[in-house]
């Protein structure tokens, strides 16, 4: 079978079981199936197999943790302390809890990892909030949810931690490299709140003062070293991401329990319940996405793409045109995390034939992967937050457009200026980021 025609059959079926509205993990696996029948020289056993060597890695032992400390900072009310410090720095600002959620999700970015827990924590406070001082109930929503994407980008990452892993590239430089460019998504957005609150009349609210600055950071200050703990640590070479995702699990339980009080222990039981539910769905998808790419890379499905770009001579930036249209629009149907495994390591080795730097290519692809949080039909973090709101998803979507355009300006910076990632990674960690 030739490479063109194992993909037709791969990518085919996947895309027909989406349709069918079969669960993306299950559908990864069931499009391998017919496969592993038709070439002679397959088992199914293989998938399992392949299943199995995937979960074996220290690395993805990073998911669950840092998915344990969101869910424990949320449960300790660290989400209360970083509204009122966000307040206190942009409250009075036109349109001011519309930049208090994009300021909230920043600081929580640098905390969970996990834009689902951003939309789910912080919606569930702001968009009521929102709601009452003028904005619409679709605006809230396009707010909170596309804010929520930064939880992806903005270090820690869970989808860092996977594409470090997966590709071997350094998880302390993808880190680094997010910093940046999520800063400057998180800008855009407030801009685009500016614009919303001043065409519809909202005006400016009361400046706080030194001293309300001065103790909403002080009351704020344990939860935001986190990120500092969690990267200075990995580029210090104090600890690895693993081990960072566990000081950052045990940093967020010494909070809620010891220093602020606020969790106790039949709360802490109902957070390791929910961590271990979806921290297993998460798990499970890497699986079956590592079998669909295994079976990928065994017809050369790779090579064939390499020969392609090679009669193409591609650039670096129209390769990574081509990589942020692909991402952006498979982020559309299925999750990031398979995403990554199943489009990520195939376009890696042609990005390498172009010259593109691997930490480059990792930016464009989780931050492209990212608007798919907020795109349908897939759109996690726009479901949440309708749910949250109880409005239809498709009443939010003119709102989530107008917030989306700057973020794909940011994107378009990305990919046709390297330093944007690259510069922070080489300053800081130059042994490793060449």
């Amino acid at each position: 079978m030739t490479p063109g025609f194992v993909a037709a059959i791969l990518f085919g079926l996947l895309f027909l079981l989406i349709i069918l509205r079969v669960p993306v993990a299950f559908a990864l696996l069931l499009s391998c199936i017919p496969i592993f029948f038709l070439e002679p020289r397959l088992t199914p056993v293989l998938a399992l197999q392949e299943m199995f060597r995937s979960y074996n890695s220290f690395v993805l032992l990073a998911v669950p943790f840092f998915l344990l400390a969101a869910n424990l900072m949320n449960a300790a009310g660290i989400t209360d302390r970083l509204i009122r410090l966000s307040r206190a720095m942009v409250g009075h600002l036109p349109g001011g809890i519309g930049h208090v959620n994009i300021v909230v999700s920043m600081f929580f970015a640098g905390i969970s990892g996990s834009s689902t827990a951003d939309a789910a924590g912080i919606g569930s406070l702001l968009i009521p909030q929102m709601k009452k001082e003028g904005f619409s109930a679709s605006f809230s929503v396009a707010v909170t949810a596309c804010s929520s994407v930064m939880g992806v980008i903005i270090p820690p990452s869970i989808l860092m931690v996977v594409w470090g892993g997966l590709m071997s590239v350094s998880i302390g430089g993808l880190f680094i490299a997010g910093i940046i460019p999520g800063i400057l998504i998180g800008l855009a957005q407030m801009v685009a709140v500016y614009v919303y609150a001043r065409r519809h009349g909202m005006g400016l609210h009361r400046r706080a003062t030194l001293a309300e600055l001065g103790g909403a950071f002080l009351g704020a200050l344990l939860a935001i070293l986190t990120p500092v703990i969690i990267v200075g640590g990995i580029v210090g070479g104090f600890f690895t991401p693993t081990e960072a995702s566990v000081v950052a699990a045990l940093y967020a339980l010494a909070l809620g329990m010891i220093v602020y009080r606020t969790t106790g222990p039949r709360r802490i039981a109902d957070v390791f319940y929910d961590t271990g539910r979806f921290a297993a769905i998460a798990l499970f998808c890497i699986g079956t996405a590592s079998a669909f790419g295994w079976t990928l890379a065994y017809f050369k499905i790779p090579a064939a793409l390499i020969s392609v770009v090679q009669a193409l001579d591609l650039g670096v930036v129209e390769m990574g045109l081509a990589v942020a249209i692909a991402f952006l629009i498979i982020g559309c149907f299925i999750d990031a995390i398979p995403a990554i495994i199943i489009l990520g390591t195939v376009l890696f080795p042609v990005t390498q034939e172009v010259g593109m730097h691997p930490i480059h290519f990792a930016m464009i692809g989780i931050i492209s992967l990212a608007f798919g949080l907020v795109t349908p039909p897939y759109g996690l973090c726009l479901l949440i937050s309708c749910a949250i709101a109880k409005i239809p998803v498709k009443t939010a979507l003119k709102d989530v457009a107008l917030i989306l355009l700057p973020m794909l300006a940011i994107l378009a910076l990305v990919v046709f200026i390297p330093a944007l990632s690259l510069w922070l990674p080489r300053l800081m960690m130059p042994q490793f980021v060449n």
